[in-house]
């Protein structure tokens, strides 16, 4: 057996499936390698003999051996190792999503906090085309549930917020998602026309997944990895993959897949980010350059206010002295200012805003060699 000091010796096998049980091969991997964990464990279906269609058709339902448990206290355990050895390969800030269903995904939710991950989100993925109840005994079963945490309280975790506001149109990003399940030719199938996996899913959620919660590069592990979604929609957006699977089968359709993937152009990569992701430009840095001069005058929003610039980079309006953003609220008497975009200044004629240094500072950022 590896020893957990040998494992973190080793180099991380990056865009490989991995076979065998997914605890022991985790156990194995270095300690604290892995950026993000997507997990579709086993739901424990408890099926009770076999499904029919009205027409008497059998329902091709999840009834293979690795969904099979004795009893909840069998799944509990598996549940409670699987946990501890994602953990374990969790960076400090790293973060785990599990998907499940109504069979089980309360009782991993249980153990995540057991366990003393931070849960995040719980999303409700809508299925807009499900499978219907067949019997007319319960209602259909339309949605799973996506459970998202980070591995303490304390992790500064990964979350593209305008990335996933701009996936909706502008639009703030909700916890419930409206998303076709897998069928179609995005479905893989066997050598006998069947279905390569009972619950294979759609490469828009892990898309989803994906750019709003790793960056280009991240290394994200799939424990359960099936015919591989997970790595697929990975190497499509630039992150590395790390697959576990136990089933020959579908190793061998999950390698094949893969080799059909192209990683997109690094330009077709890049994401959205908000103002607050950007580099910090102090103004007293723009006055030291000579971009603006002390004793200079800026102009408001509107024309209505004037002030003029300090040589350390504050400003004084009348009797008003402070930064521009202080300035420009005394003066408007508002509680808060956005000094970059209040203020302006004078060129051949023409107002401009400050921020437009701001951002001429920020694009030289971006050219320097890293």
């Amino acid at each position: 057996m590896t020893s957990r000091h040998d494992a973190s010796a080793r180099p991380l096998p990056l865009n490989q499936i991995l076979a065998g049980d997914c605890i022991e091969v985790m156990n194995a991997l270095p300690e604290a390698s892995v950026d993000l964990i997507f997990a579709d464990p086993p739901y424990n279906l408890q099926l009770r003999g076999d499904l029919h269609r009205p027409d008497n058709s059998r329902v091709d339902a999840v009834d293979d051996h690795w969904d099979q448990f004795s009893s909840f206290a069998a799944y509990d355990q598996f549940t409670r190792e699987w946990l501890a050895a994602a953990r374990r390969l969790l960076k400090p800030n790293g973060a785990l999503w599990v998907i499940g269903s109504y069979h089980n995904i309360f009782r991993v939710g249980a153990e995540l906090q057991n366990q003393g991950f931070w849960i995040l989100n719980d999303v409700v993925w809508r299925k807009s085309n499900p499978m219907p109840n067949f019997r007319g005994k319960r209602l259909t079963n339309a949605h799973e549930t996506l459970i998202w945490c980070s591995k303490s309280e304390a992790s500064k975790y990964t979350f593209n917020y305008e990335a996933l506001k701009s996936l909706n149109e502008g639009i703030q990003m909700r916890s419930d998602w409206v998303l076709p399940i897998c069928n179609g030719g995005e479905r893989l199938k066997d050598e006998h026309g069947d279905k390569a996996h009972p619950t294979q899913k759609p490469e828009a959620l892990l898309h989803r997944v994906l750019i709003g919660t790793t960056n280009p590069g991240d290394v994200v592990l799939d424990p359960f990895f099936g015919t591989g979604t997970t790595g697929a929609v990975a190497k499509m957006l630039g992150r590395d993959f790390i697959g576990i699977e136990r089933e020959d089968g579908y190793r061998d359709a999950a390698s094949k897949r893969m080799a059909r993937i192209r990683r997109l152009h690094a330009e077709a990569l890049a994401t959205s980010t908000g103002k607050r992701a950007e580099p910090r430009v102090p103004f007293g840095q723009v006055v030291e350059r000579g971009m603006l001069r002390p004793g200079e005058e800026l102009y408001s929003t509107g024309n209505r206010h004037k002030a003029r610039v300090r040589a350390d980079g504050s400003l004084t309006g009348g009797q008003i002295k402070g930064s521009i953003h202080q300035v420009g609220a005394r003066l408007e008497g508002a509680p808060s200012c956005n000094g970059w975009t209040y203020w302006h200044f004078k060129r051949e004629g023409k107002m401009i805003p400050i921020d437009a240094l701001r951002q001429q500072i920020r694009d030289e950022m971006d050219e320097r060699p890293n």
